[in-house]
């Protein structure tokens, strides 16, 4: 999707993807991958999400990167935060406490602040991506994170040709072969969840499941 898909969608209001709650999944899984207290965790694609909140709320160090400059903006002012901002090559960096936000392309994000990441949470970025786009997010992404990053991340798999993404379907084949040079991608959940989301029911999906997994650094 190019970037301008996405910031369409914030100016119009069209952000059925963000959630007022914290994600139930990270609340249940988070903690058993026990990293350690200000371990930094990158949540691309972040959006506003509230599990933010709850990952910084942890003890860890919070990186966001997120394109939207309201999606920015509305997290900080609905959670009452004021922070300061500065610029460099990857965008304008909003602080927080521990809680940091990067408007900017996730793309622009460089090695060095990659590999200062030990930790990631991934629960909007790779299903928001179209297939011919996935391949090069792994890999700089996740290829870059690290030696010793763990993580959580969350896909949906449905019938792709029931309905158009995003969110994309991803089942557990793609999700290894996108992974297998530089990290394991274990199941550790998978649920069917059309009954609790009516709106995919309404768009013509007949089975809709969330899987999550736990992603770590090949030595």
């Amino acid at each position: 999707m190019k970037a301008d898909f996405w910031l369409e969608r914030w100016r119009e209001g069209q952000t059925h993807f963000h959630q007022s709650r914290i994600t139930p999944l990270l609340q249940k899984y988070w903690p058993a991958l026990d990293l350690d207290a200000g371990s930094r965790v990158l949540v691309p694609l972040c959006g506003k999400t509230l599990d933010m909140i709850w990952l910084a709320e942890q003890g860890h160090q919070v990186l966001g990167v997120e394109l939207s400059p309201l999606a920015v903006e509305q997290f900080f002012s609905e959670n009452g935060l004021n922070p300061g901002t500065h610029e460099s090559h990857a965008g304008r960096h909003y602080t927080a406490g521990n809680i940091e936000i990067i408007c900017g392309d996730i793309f622009a994000m460089d090695a060095a602040s990659l590999a200062a990441c030990t930790a990631v949470y991934d629960r909007a970025a790779l299903v928001a991506l179209p297939r011919p786009m996935r391949a090069g997010y792994v890999d700089h992404v996740y290829g870059q994170l690290s030696r010793q990053y763990r993580g959580l991340l969350l896909t949906l798999d449905y019938p792709q040709d029931q309905m158009d993404g995003p969110p994309f379907s991803l089942d557990d084949t793609e999700v290894q072969s996108l992974y297998a040079a530089h990290s394991r991608a274990q199941i550790i959940d998978r649920r069917g969840i059309l009954d609790k989301e009516p709106k995919f029911a309404a768009r013509g999906l007949t089975r809709l499941d969330t899987a999550v997994y736990r992603l770590s650094a090949k030595p």
